[in-house]
């Protein structure tokens, strides 16, 4: 069976930069699973697994407009400290949901001063170039309850959830929406 819109897709991957450095991998774990045709993975990825088979396996790289878009530095900005709740610490690297007029939107704590955090609401993937080694574990027609729970997830399908969100999305699950649905990277 071929993968096409609304089947049942999982594949194994290992995800590396320009340099060959390995960012993430499946190998070792279950199989990344989704639904395709639904923007549940980045555009470029989804693509080239179209018309693929069980058994596949192959190398494909996908430029960022393809991936996680461009870096915005727009989405780098510096909020006064006092808007923080004071009795939380703040962190580098941590990552949290802030509303803004779009709804809201996952960031990351780049830097802490006293009075002042910088937050980046980038992916951390945005801007660059990534190479995947693919092999297509399973193809096969959705259930209708998987259709179901696609249509439910809280990212509306921005395709930037990098596989995510599987149907059971929410704001801690989505990098691309914040699981607001509206995607900061288009």
């Amino acid at each position: 069976m071929n993968i096409t819109k609304d089947k049942y897709v999982s594949i194994h991957y290992t995800l590396k930069d320009v340099n060959g450095k390995q960012l993430d991998t499946s190998i070792g774990a279950e199989p990344l699973a989704y639904i395709h045709g639904n923007g549940l993975l980045i555009a470029g990825l989804e693509r080239e697994l179209e018309g693929k088979i069980p058994g596949d396996k192959f190398n494909t790289t996908i430029k960022p407009e393809d991936a996680y878009g461009e870096r915005n530095e727009k989405l780098v900005v510096f909020i006064p400290r006092d808007r923080f709740d004071s009795d939380v610490p703040i962190e580098v690297g941590q990552k949290f949901s802030v509303e803004t007029p779009a709804g809201p939107m996952l960031v990351s704590v780049v830097e802490v001063q006293d009075d002042k955090i910088k937050i980046d609401g980038n992916h951390e993937l945005a801007g660059q170039t990534l190479n995947f080694d693919i092999e297509v574990v399973e193809v096969r027609d959705a259930t209708t309850e998987e259709l179901e729970q696609i249509n439910n997830c809280g990212c509306g399908g921005c395709g930037n959830c990098g596989g995510a969100c599987n149907g059971d999305c929410g704001e801690e699950a989505c990098e691309g929406c914040g699981g607001s649905g509206v995607c900061k990277n288009e």
